[in-house]
């Protein structure tokens, strides 16, 4: 594991939500609220807890990072420049013509592990790379981040059935809790809710933390459960930018210059976190 050039998780958050913001006013695209919900979970998967190097980014026994929620590529590549497995500068190809970072998670840029964006494809994935490393005895640890909404995709359920039965310890779900998905709520589309009964149900241990709260994310991520862990990360659409936190609206509309120039100047007024 190489030596991060951030000291801490919140300094890394700081500058990947920076860079989220700029990459996608100057791209003009969307999903900047779903990036910034998710950003302080990447911060502390890839700063503290996955077994990765960017020097050695396909070493064998190296931790599996699925980002299964692959419209928030922004934050994804953001965070993989500032731990060293690209350039920084390379963001500013982010959605241009040939560029390799487009705008859904995929294979090619360094540090990513599968293609995401067509949901519910990330959890059988990681479930395999999970039973692979359990029959290679390897104790490589397989880490997926969905979003909530794309939990009504069945095919998370039949994954989450068959992780219980082959007891895949070293597999850890982070599901990004914001409440919100394409249109509206998540519990007016597809009612979630008991969620974490319904893991708990499919033989899952489940914990449920602030999942902007990089102490608590630390402390439930570095261990290993004896059976598959579901942490249920309660975030805020948007989080750290007050005028785009809980809004549809960031799903889908770009930050123009003057939303950059204020959210920029929101964010460096003071920290993410309480």
């Amino acid at each position: 594991m190489k030596v991060n050039p951030f000291g801490n998780t919140l300094d890394l958050a700081q500058a990947v939500r920076r860079d989220v913001l700029r990459m996608t006013n100057s791209a003009q695209v969307s999903h900047v609220g779903s990036s910034l919900s998710c950003v302080d979970v990447l911060a502390v998967l890839y700063h503290s807890i996955a077994n990765v190097d960017p020097q050695e980014p396909k070493t064998v026994e190296r931790d599996r990072v699925v980002v299964s929620k692959g419209h928030a590529a922004a934050a994804v590549y953001a965070t993989l420049a500032n731990v060293g497995f690209f350039p920084v500068s390379k963001l500013a190809e982010y959605c241009t013509n040939g560029s390799l970072l487009v705008g859904h998670v995929t294979v090619g840029v360094p540090g990513v592990e599968f293609s995401t964006g067509s949901l519910g494809h990330g959890l059988p994935f990681s479930v395999g790379s999970a039973l692979a490393a359990s029959r290679d005895g390897s104790e490589r640890r397989t880490f997926v981040l969905l979003s909530d909404g794309e939990i009504d995709e069945g095919s998370n359920w039949e994954a989450a059935l068959l992780a219980a039965h082959h007891n895949l310890c070293a597999l850890t779900v982070i599901i990004d809790r914001n409440g919100l998905q394409s249109l509206t709520t998540t519990e007016a589309t597809v009612a979630l809710e008991p969620l974490a009964a319904k893991w708990e149900a499919f033989g899952w241990d489940v914990v449920t933390v602030d999942g902007h709260c990089h102490e608590e994310l630390e402390r439930v991520l570095e261990k290993r459960a004896t059976k598959p862990t579901c942490v249920i990360a309660e975030t805020t659409k948007g989080k750290g930018v007050a005028f785009m936190e809980n809004q549809v609206l960031w799903h889908y509309r770009p930050p123009t210059d003057d939303d950059l120039a204020e959210a920029i100047r929101l964010l460096e007024g003071g920290k993410v976190q309480q």
